[in-house]
């Protein structure tokens, strides 16, 4: 006997006015992101929007007041301002990821900044052999530091305090106690004090924006073949679209000429820096978020114990993340080195390191490990660099410019534990 088979029910013709099949699942999906999100920022993973937030606000509030605050020259400043402490507090990411500290950051750039400026003014090396010995040096600072807290046991707190009052006086018998080297060359002048030529500044935006469209769009179709839920296509064209039309307003902003008198210099296009920046945020993002590598970093950091029992070499994970970080305080003094146009003691002292550990912070790197990205670097920079610049164009001294922002770490810092302290009880 053969079984009925029910007739296949008929589709209605859709009107106009009649959502499609992926239409209500794209709609579907972004409430399933949205509503994950908020439930992040209840569970106490607020992330970098306390930053972004006080950003927004800092740059209104400046705006208002000093209306200069918003001029193409000052925002080019900014750029340039804060170059140097957002390329130290990258480095310093990789170590806050797995609850350690490094306080010689700072000094270490300035050790870095000395050798570039002896080799290349004392020696007559090329720019590339000086800035190569420089970022070596750097390297092998971490090493020894990571060393010593890995292997022989020592905290990073002591290790690294020692090596902050040690490495002011190396810089002093570098710079053969106190003096002041010059920098003449001109591509190592060139990194924070030239600018990109208008349409090159164009390429770079549309090479970046094509770029990340490119690797989202690939994620998207990888989680798909693995039978998971890719992003939604609303979603992606918000995130590529935003980024477009902030990077073009940047761009047009910073071709605009800057010099006061075009007659003796043309000042206008993207500053050198920028780039620069941005591919070491691109290295240290892909590091941390498509490498097993920045998987073990996380893992040591949120249990240290845990990740040596699922066979994570936890010794080379903590000597990497120093080398890493001491680099990238070597990028740091040449930026800054570029900048001052020459070294002196002072460089890489004074506030560097504070200014670096409050960038990372204050874009939403825990202090208690495990929880971070480079991108918080950029962030807090921008942050630190924002309060610097606005109250430097309202007149205030240093001492309240150190006061407000050692309070906006504060802040940052009590958000960070308090967030945690909520996550914990969830």
């Amino acid at each position: 006997m053969t079984a009925a088979v029910a007739p296949e029910k008929p589709e209605l013709p859709r009107g106009p006015g009649t959502p499609k099949k992926n239409g209500a699942a794209e709609a579907a999906s972004l409430r399933s992101v949205a509503k994950n999100y908020v439930d992040r920022l209840r569970g106490g993973e607020l992330g970098a929007l306390p930053a972004v937030l006080g950003l927004i606000v800092l740059c209104v509030f400046f705006a208002v007041l000093r209306p200069v605050f918003v001029s193409e020259l000052n925002f080019a400043n900014l750029l340039t301002q804060g170059a140097g402490s957002i390329a130290i507090a990258m480095g310093l990411v990789f170590v806050l990821l797995l609850g350690e500290i490094d306080l010689s950051a700072g000094y270490a750039s300035g050790v870095c900044a000395a050798v570039l400026a002896v080799l290349l003014t004392d020696h007559g090396w090329p720019w590339y052999g000086a800035a190569g010995a420089a970022i070596l040096t750097g390297t092998v600072i971490g090493l020894v530091l990571g060393l010593l807290v890995a292997k022989v046991g020592i905290p990073s707190f002591v290790v690294t305090l020692a090596a902050f009052l040690g490495f002011q006086g190396i810089v002093l018998m570098l710079l053969k106690e106190g003096t002041n080297v010059s920098i003449r060359d001109e591509t190592i002048l060139a990194v924070a004090n030239n600018n990109l030529s208008p349409a090159l500044g164009w390429v770079l935006l549309a090479v970046s924006v094509g770029t990340y469209a490119a690797i989202q769009l690939r994620q998207s179709r990888n989680r798909r073949r693995r039978g998971l839920a890719p992003a939604p296509l609303t979603l992606l064209a918000v995130r590529f679209g935003g980024l477009a039309v902030l990077g073009a307003i940047a761009v047009h902003l910073l071709n605009q000429e800057r010099s006061r008198n075009i007659i003796v210099d043309s000042l206008k296009g993207v500053p050198i820096v920028v780039p620069v920046i941005a591919v070491l945020l691109i290295a240290g993002t892909f590091l941390l978020q498509r490498t097993s590598f920045g998987l073990h970093i996380y893992a040591v950091g949120g249990n240290a114990e845990a990740a040596r029992r699922a066979g994570i070499n936890v010794a080379a994970i903590r000597i990497s993340a120093f080398v890493i970080c001491s680099s990238l305080a070597a990028v740091g003094g040449i930026i800054a080195a570029s900048r001052g146009n020459s070294v002196d003691p002072n460089t890489g002292g004074s506030n560097v390191l504070l200014l670096a550990v409050g960038a990372a912070v204050i874009g939403g790197t825990s202090l208690f490990g495990g929880r971070g990205r480079v991108t918080d670097a950029v962030l807090g920079g921008m942050v630190v660099a924002v309060i610097q610049n606005g109250m430097g164009l309202m007149g205030y001294s240093s001492g309240v410019k150190y006061a407000v922002t050692g309070s906006v770490l504060l802040v940052a810092a009590g958000v960070d534990a308090l967030s945690r302290r909520r996550a914990v009880q969830r």
